[in-house]
């Protein structure tokens, strides 16, 4: 019994935390040596008129969540001739999920009188799986991309993105740090 019990919660606990993860993912060009390149620098917010407005601090937190990860790379940035320039973006918008619940019946004894024996008995009816109750509930998702373009051809050679529920319609330096991390755990560069 003590065992069953921990292996259920051992059990629990491995379902709860790969629950919490984000899943990250990569588009990256083939063809392209990442080892030629080990400079970048960002696309500045004036020339990008795609993305949509960030706040001063939430830009600098991402940038420096971004720095931060490739510096681990030994890139560095270079605002005169870089090899790549990096462009971001962000989008929360309001999303719908739904849940599904197992529903069961309740389970219930029955008193009945046996004549034979002279003496009530009780029946146990245990609950019964009865189907799934769906739930929709509204909740925001923020979207983290990072795309790498090359600075002499202007060509996409990688992309990360990563896309998790968000509290607010602006991400935490703690929210663009955990989806920075994840989009970069992809960018394989030493290992080319």
């Amino acid at each position: 019994m003590k065992n069953t019990k921990s292996l259920l919660l051992v059990a629990f606990v491995g379902l709860l935390l790969s629950g919490c993860a984000t899943t990250a993912f990569v588009e990256k060009d083939d063809s392209v040596n990442f080892e030629n390149y080990k400079t970048f620098t960002w696309l500045d917010p004036k020339d990008d008129s795609g993305s949509a407005p960030m706040n001063d601090l939430q830009l600098k937190n991402l940038r420096d969540a971004v720095s931060s990860e490739l510096s681990k790379a030994n890139w560095t940035e270079e605002k005169k001739n870089p090899d790549v320039i990096l462009k971001h973006d962000i989008l929360v918008e309001k999303a719908v999920k739904e849940t599904n619940s197992p529903v069961y019946s309740q389970s219930f004894t029955r008193r009945y009188y046996n004549p034979y024996s002279g003496r009530f008995r009780y029946i146990y009816y245990p609950s019964q799986f009865m189907g799934y109750r769906n739930d929709d509930y509204v909740t925001r998702e923020g979207t983290l991309t990072i795309t790498m373009i090359d600075a002499k051809t202007d060509k996409v050679i990688w992309q990360g993105w990563t896309t998790e529920e968000v509290d607010n319609k602006n991400l935490t330096r703690k929210e663009i740090q955990t989806g920075v991390k994840n989009i970069f755990r992809k960018f394989e560069v030493a290992k080319n």
